[in-house]
């Protein structure tokens, strides 16, 4: 079966599912206790053309967040083989750790941002050479107390970025040789719209749900998702169904950057904002806090500083502020 027809076929069936549980029930309640929290990416600030280190000290310092996704980018971890680079992750751990900021670590193959798959050229044997790769670097952090949790791989069931097919023998290694290492809990992560969710939750401690409103694809061009906020709270009914009701559910990457057919660093301020006004990035927090998760991991942190402090917009890093100062 064509892959892009299987996950067009899930989704249906998640959402009539969806309907048939939740037909006439309430949205959460917005007010309750959240956290919020961000992904940050280095390699994306600087395409953007920021100063990472500024990029990174403005969201401990002004927003003040108390969560962090951070990304163990294999090429600029490990270029040569066997030759580490620890310095620029080291300063992010240690100065999140000196703010009492929780760290999610990804690390793997497939982590946060576009071509999705990073692996340093030198590779030969991906297999042997990512659980070593992966093994140096739970060993490198695995005293770091700001180090709360441990992603692997990134919606490894998603097939989404310039990457090979899933190794799924590959990644039940990768995510045994982690709890080897470490009593940490290991996070996996999915799609919140083309996915049903229980290949990953029933893999990892914690799971991590996307969710994206505003799209692109290249026979519809942008379009929004027909999905009311219940039907993220029928798909964790339903993948609880198979890996227990105890397992947390978080939201690891709450859509908060235009979405097209280019990176936002090869498109116009006018467009970005065109893609992404202000009352569809408040919307999109709105909608979110009416799907009931209670952690939220917000995508999207390096766009708000670089309309900040290179375009003179600082109202969608402020409403940030707002929001975190307030939870």
């Amino acid at each position: 079966m064509n892959i892009n027809r299987y996950y067009i076929i899930i989704t249906i069936l998640a959402l009539l599912i969806g309907g048939t549980l939740y037909l006439g029930r309430s949205t959460a309640e917005s007010n309750r206790p959240i956290s919020w929290g961000v992904t940050y990416s280095q390699d994306f600030a600087q395409k953007l053309g920021l100063d990472w280190r500024q990029t990174y000290l403005a969201i401990l310092d002004d927003l003040k967040i108390k969560k962090i996704r951070l990304i163990a980018r294999w090429p600029e971890i490990e270029p040569i083989e066997n030759g580490f680079d620890w310095a620029d992750l080291d300063w992010q751990v240690a100065q999140a750790a000196a703010q009492d900021v929780k760290i999610i670590l990804a690390v793997g193959h497939k982590v946060p941002r576009w071509p999705e798959c990073h692996q340093p050229d030198w590779v030969q044997d991906r297999r042997t050479a990512l659980l070593e790769y992966i093994e140096a670097v739970v060993n490198h952090y695995k005293n770091n107390p700001a180090i709360e949790i441990w992603e692997v791989e990134n919606e490894p069931f998603l097939p989404f970025g310039e990457c090979p097919p899933l190794d799924i023998e590959l990644l039940d290694e990768e995510i045994a040789l982690v709890k080897e290492l470490d009593q940490r809990p290991v996070l996996l992560t999915d799609s919140g719209e083309l996915s049903i969710w229980v290949r990953a939750a029933s893999r990892g401690d914690i799971f991590g749900t996307t969710m994206y409103r505003w799209v692109w694809n290249k026979y519809l061009g942008s379009y929004k998702y027909p999905i009311p906020p219940s039907f993220f709270r029928a798909k964790e009914r339903l993948a609880r169904l198979f890996v227990g009701r105890e397992k947390p559910f978080i939201v690891i990457e709450l859509q908060g950057e235009p979405w097209t057919h280019k990176q936002i660093y090869e498109i116009s301020l006018q467009e970005q904002l065109e893609l992404m006004p202000l009352a569809e990035f408040t919307d999109l927090i709105d909608y979110a806090k009416k799907t009931g998760f209670n952690e939220y991991y917000l995508w999207g942190v390096e766009w708000w500083y670089s309309l900040k402090t290179q375009y003179g917009h600082p109202e969608y890093w402020e409403y940030i502020k707002h929001l975190a100062e307030s939870s």
